[in-house]
């Protein structure tokens, strides 16, 4: 039954997430997350943040990482395959019909039409982790994260993959391990 939900969960991300891998990590969420509770919110957060430091597409390290951890390794790879079959299959039909018809403006206004969209799911899930943040370090010192981080990715140059793994591991370094025993102790209940 595992398997067959990690197969559901990320052919649903790959059937639905268009626009590459940061338009599926709101429904990477929603199916990880709020759906099937293989993590709380937290964790989540974290394989973002260290999904982004990694090379490579963000959904299939997610779909990679979540599958491994709910169903080892054939989760793994369920996951995978699940995540990037629905773009594979996709890709071949759509390249061969679209090309037929890329220079006409319907086609042209679909692309156009979609970015507004993304934006939206990727605000929402901005919105979503500041708002989890100030529940665990105020408002103050969320404003402060978020203006510092700011600041050194765009006036410095930071790049923002060695400021999320210094975040990342300043967070693990402070995690309370009661806390973690609690959240696992709530994910075997149910």
């Amino acid at each position: 039954m595992t398997q067959w939900q990690l197969f559901l969960a990320f052919f649903r991300v790959g059937m639905l997430g268009y626009g590459g891998g940061p338009s599926s990590i709101p429904l990477v969420h929603q199916e990880v997350v709020k759906k099937y509770g293989w993590m709380d919110d937290d964790e989540f957060a974290d394989v973002l943040a260290l999904g982004n430091t990694l090379p490579g597409p963000i959904a299939t390290k997610m779909a990679g990482y979540i599958g491994y951890r709910v169903a080892g390794i054939t989760g793994m790879l369920n996951a995978l395959l699940s995540t990037i079959l629905p773009t594979i299959v996709l890709m071949i039909a759509l390249l061969t019909t679209v090309a037929s018809f890329k220079d006409y403006t319907w086609v042209k206004g679909m692309t156009v039409a979609v970015m507004p969209v993304v934006g939206v799911m990727l605000a929402v899930l901005t919105f979503d982790f500041y708002r989890k943040s100030t529940e665990t370090l105020g408002w103050g010192k969320s404003l402060v994260l978020i203006a510092v981080s700011f600041g050194l990715i765009e006036l410095l140059g930071l790049h923002p993959a060695i400021l999320i793994a210094a975040l990342l591991v300043a967070a693990i370094s402070k995690r309370d391990p009661k806390k973690t025993s609690e959240i696992e102790a709530k994910r075997e209940e149910q």
